[in-house]
């Protein structure tokens, strides 16, 4: 078990997620890992979307909390700098880590009800919050 932070990053009516491809399974996660030592949820969050996706960011509001091997924290967050599609994460740079393959990529909020995503109750608050904003 171990608690992990993640971010929700929302610009243009999209939502930034990581296309997983694991053992024939295409699904998809918000950006995040695993909390270290002495490291809040949001500091993991941070640091976890420069080393996933090579992007600077500002943490908000914590929007969901999910119990599921351990607390996950997904926070709203706000891209400061950088370019997406640098990460230099163990994801990228591990050749022989049986993970599968990471691709960054941002997908319509319309389209979470009929993708894979994981946690799917993140993806629903998502589509929730966004659709009481029209």
């Amino acid at each position: 078990m171990r608690d992990r932070g993640s971010v929700i990053i929302i610009e243009d009516e999209k939502v930034l997620l990581i296309k997983r491809i694991r053992e024939n399974l295409i699904y998809f996660v918000f950006p995040g890992g695993g909390i270290e030592n002495r490291e809040t949820p949001e500091e993991s969050a941070k640091r976890e979307a420069l080393e996933e996706l090579g992007l600077k960011v500002k943490i908000k509001e914590c929007i969901s909390k999910v119990e599921f091997n351990g607390t996950q924290y997904f926070f709203r967050a706000q891209i400061v700098s950088g370019v997406l599609g640098t990460g230099s994460g163990d994801e990228y740079t591990e050749k022989n880590m049986d993970r599968g393959k990471y691709f960054p990529l941002w997908i319509n909020i319309k389209s979470l009800s009929s993708i894979d995503v994981r946690p799917k109750e993140v993806s629903l608050k998502i589509l929730t919050l966004c659709n009481k904003k029209h």
